[in-house]
């Protein structure tokens, strides 16, 4: 079947900032190596899994043991094995991990101890500025306060994190401050903003679109390829702040060509197959309009952080960089898994600092819609895969 070309979509989603030569070399997998916990002696050896593979085996083990004896788990990278927090001493717990072909981990705090525990966090230090997610490389909640925290808001944030008990949460600084990265950029333009355009999705009802981020789809309702432009996209649905930060933006053209890739720049471009969920200890890498293809590796998650604008729930949080414009861009697996969509964080790509993304797993159970229907999802039309 041919495909349309659109030729300017490319040239957005190359964007301004992208490796280009560099593309394919960054590409290849890296191992980010994650602490891991001791293996009992007895019974079969850990299994190597691709991360790919890790969150589906997170999640199983997840389910199997339960929130009292389950403290988390998270994907070493250099050792290709998932390591599983377990609560308490039942032998029959380290079997189950084991025979999974992951390593038991013996750890203090519960999934349910941490969970009421972010729940109290809410309750008591929901303060702009601020933000926190379930780290379980070290089995507890990494709160974290941006510069503006001082004073009074600092002195309520530390007294709520001594609240939750010895082991059960750590403050850590920014340098910088809580923000979506909503404006910069060569990008999708609408409203005066200007924003990264993520995956390309088909809805229920067979239209094409492309999922954004939702500060950035409350922002406009229309969106175009160029500052000033005649509108390509009409928002659906957005939700922003609240539970998430995703929008579903339709093409106006029903015909529209929306492949399945990710354009990461130097003419490459990584086909998306899928939507997963995030791992931490999982390398990831980013797409976006303002400094083009970068990565890292997921490091907490169901994030919540505390914007200006107000409090979102449910995010990934990760060291991979981003600045303004690249909000909505692409989170993405080397092996072509849609991760996330970039939300905001506090610093930038030469001080680094912390970004968080919506997971496009949920943003698309929410909008009803899927990738890789019909001519698929990407960052943008226009690029036959």
């Amino acid at each position: 079947m041919s495909h349309r070309r659109i030729s300017k979509r490319k040239a957005v989603l190359a964007g301004a900032g992208a490796v280009g030569i560099a593309a394919a070399a960054v590409l290849l997998p890296q191992a980010n190596a994650s602490q891991s916990g001791s293996e009992p002696p007895s019974g079969p050896a850990p299994r190597a899994v691709s991360a790919a593979s890790a969150a589906d085996l997170v999640a199983q083990l997840a389910s199997q043991l339960g929130e009292a004896a389950y403290g988390g788990a998270y994907y070493d990278a250099e050792k290709q094995q998932v390591v599983v927090n377990v609560v308490g001493n039942n032998n029959n717990v380290n079997v189950e991990v084991k025979k999974a072909g992951a390593v038991a981990r013996q750890v203090q705090n519960s999934a349910g101890e941490l969970k009421s525990a972010t729940r109290s966090l809410t309750k008591r230090a929901s303060i702009p500025g601020t933000a926190w997610a379930f780290d379980p490389r070290t089995n507890q909640i990494l709160v974290t306060a941006d510069r503006t925290v001082t004073g009074e808001r600092w002195n309520r944030l530390e007294s709520a994190v001594g609240s939750l008990g010895t082991g059960m949460a750590r403050i850590q600084k920014s340098a910088g401050e809580f923000k979506p990265f909503i404006e910069g950029g060569d990008a999708i333009f609408g409203g005066g903003a200007r924003c990264s355009l993520g995956f390309n999705v088909t809805t229920d009802d067979g239209q094409p679109g492309f999922l954004t981020a939702g500060h950035c789809g409350v922002a406009a309702e229309q969106w175009s390829q160029d500052p000033n432009g005649a509108p390509i996209g009409t928002v659906q649905a957005a939700t922003f702040p609240g539970d998430g930060d995703f929008a579903l933006v339709t093409y106006d053209d029903p015909g529209t060509d929306a492949p399945s890739a990710v354009d990461v720049g130097g003419g490459q471009t990584v086909q998306i197959t899928q939507a997963a969920d995030a791992a931490v200890g999982q390398q990831v890498f980013r797409m976006g309009s303002t400094t083009g293809l970068r990565d890292g590796a997921v490091t907490g998650l169901n994030a919540t952080v505390n914007y200006p604008e107000g409090t979102v729930t449910g995010l990934i949080q990760t060291s991979v960089c981003a600045e303004p414009g690249d909000s909505g861009g692409a989170l993405f697996t080397p092996d072509g898994s849609a991760i996330g969509l970039t939300s905001g964080g506090s610093g930038d790509c030469t001080s680094g600092g912390e970004t968080f993304f919506q997971p496009v797993t949920t943003a698309l159970a929410a909008v009803g819609a899927e990738i890789g229907a019909g001519d698929g999802a990407g960052d943008g039309p226009g690029q036959n895969g």
